[in-house]
């Protein structure tokens, strides 16, 4: 078995014994690379059907590709699509515009996440997040606690050795699960590669730009870049020192915003 082949088979073994452990499991789909990667992976892993619903959180700012996107493979790969927005912060006029960005991304991103939770009483999320993208994300476990009231606790997360993972919960907490914990974001494009998933035409360079992290349309810029296939992009990765997330304005704004994103149960 090949690197690749590594990488996707202990992500298929953590969906798989998620879906094993938990009668209530969804699994969260940005339609970005990483998760829609996921997406992928979770076909393979249960022989082309997700026997559980995929949740999208949809801020309403999205970019009008990740629509087009979403409502077409989702009909193509055949999986029920749950979408949640927070509806009352959006008639109360929260948007990338009113406040700071961390109000906006905990009301429009966390607080819908939350709500759908509660509807749907899901006991385990499934995520797409990766160790390199983000220093606090770093701190994650593949399964990772959140309280009762969805909060992380970044410094008390249980220790995973020898692939022995803490899957049990308390009745009142619920279980965040990253089976993409291990890949970088070059492992990431090489297996797109490998496989030929269809990607969001967003993540290729037209007029020397493109995005290389993909979040809400205003709050996202793109890079200087010329990788205008995945050949390419694989090539400017394997090159590059600029950060994966440097184009996304909550990462830029305050040094500490992610980290209090994800303490109040941002993704």
């Amino acid at each position: 078995m090949d690197y690749l082949g590594e990488l996707e088979n202990k992500t298929i073994y953590i969906i798989r014994e998620s879906y094993a452990r938990f009668n209530k499991i969804a699994l969260l789909w940005s339609i970005g690379k990483d998760s829609t990667t996921m997406v992928w992976i979770a076909r393979k892993a249960f022989f082309g059907k997700i026997p559980f619903p995929v949740v999208h959180i949809d801020t309403s700012y999205k970019f009008k590709e990740i629509y087009d996107y979403r409502d077409s493979y989702s009909k193509k790969w055949g999986f029920e699509l749950l979408i949640s927005r927070n509806e009352d912060a959006l008639s109360g006029g929260m948007g990338p515009g009113k406040g700071e960005k961390l109000d906006c991304c905990n009301a429009l991103k966390t607080e819908a996440l939350k709500q759908s939770i509660k509807e749907y009483g899901f006991e385990a999320l499934l995520l797409a997040i990766r160790r390199d993208e983000h220093g606090i994300r770093a701190k994650e476990r593949y399964f990772s606690p959140r309280t009762a009231d969805f909060k992380w606790n970044y410094q008390d997360q249980p220790p995973e050795l020898w692939d022995l993972y803490k899957s049990q919960v308390e009745a009142s907490q619920h279980l965040r699960i990253h089976p993409m914990l291990h890949w970088t974001e070059v492992d990431i494009w090489r297996y797109i590669e490998r496989e030929n998933i269809p990607i969001v035409d967003l993540y290729f360079a037209k007029k020397g730009k493109r995005y290389r992290s993909i979040g809400c349309e205003t709050c996202c810029a793109p890079v200087d870049s010329k990788a205008d296939t995945i050949k390419k992009v694989i090539h400017e990765l394997e090159t590059t020192k600029e950060a994966e997330r440097s184009g996304r304005a909550q990462d830029k704004e305050d040094t500490y915003t992610m980290q209090k994103l994800r303490s109040l149960g941002y993704m």
